[in-house]
C-alpha cells in the first residue's frame, strides 16, 4: 500500500476563515452588527497564553470585535463568576470562552455552567452538551467540528462506517462520538481502561485519537486504509542528541505518524492537522451565535 495521503487541516482552516470573514462583512453590511468575541485567562500559564492570543489576533483578522480579559491566578471563584455575568449581559459579545485549565482552587464546572449557553462558543455548557446527545442544534466544541469537516471533506457520506474515538474527555471524545454517530458510524468510545486497546483500534475505519500520550498509537493498531485523526499535541526532546540535551523539542501527535502513515488511506499531520481547525472552528461558532441572537440566517460559511 502507498503511503497515506496526508489531510491538510492548515489549508482548510484558511477556507473556513474566509468563509468567516465574508459572512462578518455581511453581518456587518447588512445588519449593523459586528460578532464579539471575548476569552478569559486566568493565570500566567505560558501554553494558554500563547493560544488566547492566538485567538485574539485571529478573531481580529476576519473583522471580529475581539477582548480578551487578563485575571491573576489568585483570581476568587466569585470574582471570575462576576466577569462571566457581565459579558453574558454585554450585547456586544455573542461568544465567551474561558481558558481552561483553571488555576487550582477554581471549579471549571460551575463556570462553564454560568456561561450563557448561547454565548458558549466552546460547546461545553451542560445544555449543549444536552442538545448534541439529543440530535438537536446547538453550539459544539470546536475540535470535534473541525474533525468531522475534515471527514466530510475526504467523504460526504460516512454512514456504515465503523469509528473509533480513543478519549472520552467532554472537550473532545464525547461529542467527537456524539457528531461520528450523528453521521451513522457505528461508534466505539475506547480509553485507558479499555481492554486490548489496539485490538479495537484495528476495528476502526475511522480512527480519532485525543489521549495526550504521545505516539502511543503504533502502526500495528491501524486497519489498512483506515483514515486516522491524530487530535494529540506532545512536546518531547528533539531527536538530535545535542539539541535535546540543550532543551530543545519537537512537536509530536498521539499517533506514530510514519508507522501509521504507512498503513493508513489517509492521516492528519502533527503539527498542521487538526490543530488548526480548532481555532477556525471557534471563530465560525462566534458568527453562528451572533446571527442567532439576530435570528439572522447565514449561508453557508465554506
Amino acid at each position: 500500500m502507498t503511503e497515506a495521503a496526508v489531510i491538510d487541516g492548515k489549508a482548510f482552516a484558511e477556507r473556513l476563515r474566509a468563509g468567516v470573514t465574508r459572512a462578518v462583512a455581511a453581518l456587518k453590511a447588512d445588519y449593523g452588527v459586528t460578532p464579539g468575541l471575548a476569552v478569559v485567562l486566568v493565570g500566567d500559564d505560558p501554553a494558554s497564553a500563547v493560544y488566547v492570543r492566538n485567538k485574539g489576533e485571529q478573531a481580529e483578522a476576519v473583522g471580529m470585535h475581539s477582548v480578551t480579559h487578563r485575571m491573576p491566578a489568585h483570581t476568587s471563584q466569585a470574582e471570575l463568576l462576576e466577569l462571566v455575568a457581565r459579558l453574558n449581559a454585554d450585547a456586544s459579545i455573542h461568544g465567551i470562552l474561558v481558558q481552561m485549565p483553571l488555576p487550582k482552587g477554581l471549579d471549571a464546572e460551575g463556570v462553564i455552567a454560568a456561561i450563557d449557553p448561547a454565548k458558549d462558543v466552546d460547546g461545553l455548557h451542560p445544555l449543549n452538551a444536552g442538545r448534541l446527545s439529543a440530535g438537536l442544534p446547538g453550539l459544539v466544541p470546536c475540535t470535534p467540528v473541525g474533525c468531522m469537516m475534515l471527514l466530510h471533506d475526504h467523504r460526504k457520506d460516512l454512514s456504515g462506517l465503523q469509528a473509533v474515538m480513543v478519549g472520552r474527555s467532554n472537550l473532545m471524545g464525547k461529542p467527537m462520538a456524539q457528531l461520528l454517530l450523528a453521521a451513522n458510524c457505528t461508534v466505539t468510545i475506547a480509553h485507558s481502561r479499555t481492554r486490548d486497546l489496539a485490538a479495537v483500534c484495528r476495528t476502526a475505519d475511522i480512527l480519532v485519537v485525543a489521549v495526550g500520550q504521545p505516539e502511543m498509537v503504533k502502526g500495528d493498531w491501524i486497519k489498512p486504509g483506515a483514515v486516522v485523526l491524530d487530535v494529540g499535541m506532545n512536546r518531547v526532546p528533539s531527536r538530535d542528541p545535542d539539541k535535546a540535551a540543550a532543551g530543545k523539542t519537537r512537536l509530536v501527535g498521539d499517533v506514530d505518524y510514519p508507522a501509521a502513515a504507512a498503513v493508513a488511506s489517509r492521516i492528519t499531520p502533527v503539527p498542521g492537522g487538526v490543530g488548526p481547525m480548532t481555532i477556525a472552528c471557534l471563530l465560525r461558532n462566534t458568527v453562528e451565535a451572533c446571527a442567532a441572537a439576530r435570528s439572522i440566517t447565514l449561508p453557508g460559511l465554506l
